[in-house]
């Protein structure tokens, strides 16, 4: 609570003279001892005129965020309301030429009132893959999940990821859930890959009927791959695709289907946006595509040149603006 010029007067007299002492009497006013001793200083240095309320402290930090950086990271956000903070953030210094960094966008956007409070996956140590991939193509995770056709009943995505980089290199929506679908699949995912015998990868799937069957295992013997399956009712072996289905569902859930080739095209749009746009916290803000084809290096060394030149621009800023406030001031007091 701020008090004016009158009301500290007041509070100082019923002070001095007050008979509980001025601890108590400062209890029952309600007002913090230190605050009543720097007014009192103030009081006795300046008198009446000592207490007039401090004006606020204009001074400026070299790294504050400019005013129409701030007004362009709002305006972005409402251009892009799919992004989150953290999202927008590596989009701004990516696209736009100029760095900003995850807390400052969410704190920009919060103030706007353009952001809700955040839900966060929780996920033991312990729940996580063990043996982690370390590059492209060492291991290739494997699922099916369904969708509803409209008047032609169910149909199941069958898709291959890349473990490492998160890529999804094939996909097909299938009508069964069969081993030869699985094969078509993976046969898809090796000749975009060009992948010969030697440099194949593990194959990581779960225990569904189609993964366990002596045809697929027949297949994959034929073509070099080597079969991981994760622990029964254990879907975290599988988390990075079980993780890819959630999003992907959330959107293509959005729309009613009434024939494959309209459901095939929408997932066709997500996988296009989830490989080569959507930035992933795990993949440090690159997108799958960005590490899957080994753009990762240039990004980062690109945004570690555009943080140290934002930067140098805000302290060159900062450093002109106070020698024009110092200039101004020589020419006041001259």
């Amino acid at each position: 609570m701020r008090f004016s010029q009158q009301e500290k007067m007041e509070i100082i007299r019923l002070v001095e003279n007050s008979e509980l002492g001025i601890k108590r009497t400062l209890i029952n006013l309600g007002i913090n001892k230190s605050t009543f001793y720097n007014w009192y200083a103030r009081y006795q240095e300046h008198g009446y005129d000592g207490l007039t309320p401090r004006k606020p402290d204009h001074r400026h930090y070299w790294n504050r965020i400019p005013d129409q950086e701030r007004e362009k990271v709002v305006e972005l956000a409402l251009d892009r309301p799919e992004l989150s903070s953290r999202e927008l953030a590596w989009d701004i210094t990516d696209n736009e030429g100029w760095y900003i960094s995850e807390s400052s966008v969410y704190r920009i956007l919060k103030d706007r009132g353009l952001i809700s409070s955040p839900t966060h996956d929780v996920i033991k140590a312990a729940d996580e893959f063990k043996d982690k991939t370390g590059s492209i193509n060492e291991l290739w995770q494997t699922d099916f999940t369904y969708f509803k056709v409209i008047g032609w009943g169910w149909y199941y995505l069958s898709t291959i990821m890349d473990d490492y980089s998160r890529y999804i290199i094939s996909w097909e929506l299938c009508k069964n859930m069969k081993s030869d679908d699985v094969e078509r699949c993976i046969d898809n995912a090796l000749q975009k890959t060009h992948l010969k015998k030697p440099e194949r990868p593990k194959l990581l799937s779960d225990n569904g009927s189609c993964y366990i069957s002596t045809e697929l295992a027949n297949y994959l013997n034929k073509t070099g791959i080597s079969h991981v399956r994760g622990r029964v009712r254990h879907p975290q072996t599988q988390g990075k695709i079980e993780r890819y289905h959630r999003p992907m569902k959330n959107v293509i859930k959005l729309d009613n289907y009434y024939s494959s080739v309209e459901l095939e095209k929408s997932l066709s749009e997500f996988i296009k946006y989830y490989n080569n746009e959507r930035y992933h916290e795990s993949l440090d803000n690159l997108t799958p595509a960005d590490v899957f084809f080994g753009r990762d290096y240039q990004i980062r060394n690109q945004r570690k040149e555009t943080k140290y030149r934002t930067m140098r621009q805000r302290r060159i800023n900062y450093l002109n603006r106070k020698l024009k406030i110092s200039e101004q001031n020589k020419k006041e007091i001259a």
